[in-house]
């Protein structure tokens, strides 16, 4: 008989691949609505010289909110739904490695951390372009920039949102060429893959230990919804250093990381290595519980029929 304390894994070979695909893609959209203010909100924490504009978190989404409305939230919404594509391959990457990887290996913490920074290489060399576009985008207030480039207006009317996104790709353009799409690609793998590498394990470990402190009848879906967020939060800490480098090269235009990163240190200490850290974490909370729930949800979901009885959750 199972036992009930061991959470089981569904694995690439049980889904059914056309449910996977299309709930995948609307779960990830409702996802990306929930949090994308946040998104915002620490790039721009990061960005900024000290405390020039906010103070924090909560102070930045005030006063956004309050100058530029709720369309200051989602300034290049539209352009970072483009990266649906890759958050697609990023989970097909991530169930085909850990079964290539089941046939060396069959140790789970193993199996994440190869397949999650596997799944973090593909995803990031087709995010970073659309990354990079829609943090300009990001970085547009009310009437001036936070980054190198500003949205121009036409004839003193203010741009449409796609107006915009194709003024903010020529000027890119001509200013670095495509190379400039992918400005900030190596800080974004160091940030990424370690995170995605690092998430994983720390997923199941969290869960495993959960599972052995519970009643035997408490609901997997449960011990995973708190398994992800302590897993986020564990990875954003120990990759937020990193992500504020990223940030920086990638909008502000900068071509070393080392130089980067020695500016940062001399102007604003270790502390600037914590900046937008709130944010993250605050971020990862709600979104990483839905996305856990959601995604073991889907994969419930789309579990052949033939397997959809045969197990305990």
């Amino acid at each position: 008989m199972e036992d009930k304390r061991n959470i089981p894994i569904i694995e690439w070979e049980h889904l059914d691949k056309r449910k996977f695909y299309v709930l995948g893609i609307c779960m990830t959209m409702m996802i990306r609505v929930s949090v994308y203010p946040f998104t915002l909100i620490r790039t721009r924490l990061q960005v900024q010289k000290g405390k020039s504009l906010y103070k924090g978190t909560f102070d930045a989404f005030v006063k956004i909110l309050r100058t530029e409305g709720t369309a200051g939230l989602y300034r290049g919404f539209l352009v970072n739904t483009f990266t649906l594509i890759s958050g697609q391959c990023y989970v097909t990457t991530y169930e085909l490695t850990r079964k290539y990887v089941a046939r060396y290996n069959n140790n789970n913490a193993v199996k994440s951390l190869v397949a999650g920074g596997s799944a973090s290489l593909v995803a990031q060399s087709i995010t970073v372009p659309i990354d990079v576009v829609s943090q300009h985008l990001m970085m547009q207030r009310k009437g001036e920039s936070m980054g190198r480039f500003k949205v121009r207006n036409q004839d003193g009317k203010r741009l449409l949102v796609f107006g915009q996104t194709k003024d903010i790709i020529v000027q890119i353009f001509k200013a670095d060429g495509f190379r400039g799409f992918y400005r900030g690609y190596v800080a974004s793998l160091l940030t990424y893959i370690p995170n995605s590498a690092v998430w994983w394990p720390f997923y199941h470990f969290y869960a495993e230990q959960l599972s052995g402190l519970t009643p035997k009848d408490c609901p997997h879906l449960l011990l995973q919804a708190i398994s992800g967020p302590l897993a986020a939060a564990t990875a954003s800490t120990l990759t937020n250093p990193m992500d504020v480098i990223r940030a920086r090269v990638q909008v502000e235009g900068k071509s070393s990381i080392v130089l980067t990163f020695r500016q940062l240190m001399a102007e604003e200490g270790p502390w600037g290595l914590t900046k937008g850290l709130s944010a993250r974490i605050i971020s990862a909370t709600p979104s990483t519980i839905v996305i856990v729930v959601g995604y073991e949800t889907l994969k419930k979901l789309s579990l052949r029929p033939e397997l959809v009885d045969s197990r305990h959750w």
